[in-house]
């Protein structure tokens, strides 16, 4: 199956939607390459980047469940490769 090479970005402004992307990334967890997460305490939010190599359909499901949470963003790069 064909894959992509993807950052997701992520901002959490929610905290109680925090367990539910952990929930989501640990369901797709087989594409993710490595992740960070920096938790911003001045403004009370986390930003994670998701580096991830899956088929575009995965991609767009875990940014889509993702984005559809309560206080949180979800965008993706894709890369050319």
């Amino acid at each position: 199956m064909q894959t992509r090479v993807a950052v997701i970005a992520i901002i959490v402004e929610n905290k109680d939607s925090v367990e539910s992307v952990n929930a989501i990334l640990h369901e797709y967890n087989s594409g993710i390459i490595g992740r960070m997460g920096i938790p911003y305490r001045e403004k009370g939010i986390s930003i994670i980047s998701i580096a991830i190599d899956a088929p575009q359909d995965d991609i767009n499901t875990i940014a889509g469940k993702i984005g559809r949470l309560d206080g949180v963003t979800a965008k993706t790069v894709y890369s050319a490769v």
